[in-house]
């Protein structure tokens, strides 16, 4: 059987220019709509199902793996769906100084790196030292959505936004449109997990005004 021949479409693709001049998101899209951020979008599952299911919505994926960049972008390109664009890039630093502020209306946070191992705890994306970033960057009433499978990373990410409760209000966790029955998000990962019986861990907070 041949192997899928990638291809990068243009359109899809968000190139960052040199400095550390802020996006303007209009501009990338081409329209003024409401901005959602999936970091860490993986072959692109989530982006895919919700595009189409929420076409007033632009959505932006951030995932740094190459490969799994590089499948994101053919498989977008291949539905035409023209309300995302990927970008591979880190995201901390994306999001702390190319982002303005008040500007993105949810942060999708699916599976992350757990970095099990104590000493690697520092490179997790959901931890203190990033909160001021994703707080920056959200509108009031935008929302962060959260999963995991990692019991003790769940219990670290509920601790570091527990300090945040005067600026966030935890909501009901709404289930992405490719969510099948028994599924928080329907991603690629989540899907693996279920299948091992590992439980899936849920938050989403809302920005207050």
């Amino acid at each position: 059987m041949m192997a899928r021949v990638l291809k990068e479409y243009a359109d899809v693709v968000v190139k960052l220019e040199d400095g550390e001049a802020k996006i303007d998101f209009t501009q990338i899209f081409g329209r003024s709509a409401p901005v959602h951020i999936e970091v860490g979008s993986g072959k692109g599952t989530f982006l895919v199902h919700q595009a189409q299911a929420q076409g007033d919505v632009n959505f932006l994926g951030i995932e740094w793996a190459r490969k799994y960049y590089r499948y994101a972008v053919d498989r977008i390109g291949r539905r035409g769906l023209t309300n995302v664009r990927l970008l591979r890039t880190d995201a901390v630093t994306f999001l702390r100084d190319r982002v303005p502020a008040a500007s993105v209306d949810c942060l999708h946070i699916y599976f992350p790196d757990p970095w099990p191992k104590k000493r690697h705890h520092k490179r997790r994306f959901l931890r203190q030292a990033n909160m001021g970033a994703l707080l920056a960057c959200l509108q009031p009433g935008g929302e962060i959505r959260i999963a995991t499978d990692h019991q003790e990373y769940f219990q670290q990410i509920q601790n570091v936004t527990a300090a945040y409760r005067t600026k966030l209000a935890e909501i009901e966790f709404p289930r992405p449109a490719g969510a099948d029955e028994g599924e928080w998000t329907g991603t690629n990962y989540e899907r693996k997990y279920l299948k091992d019986d590992r439980s899936i861990h849920t938050l989403a907070l809302r920005k207050r005004n």
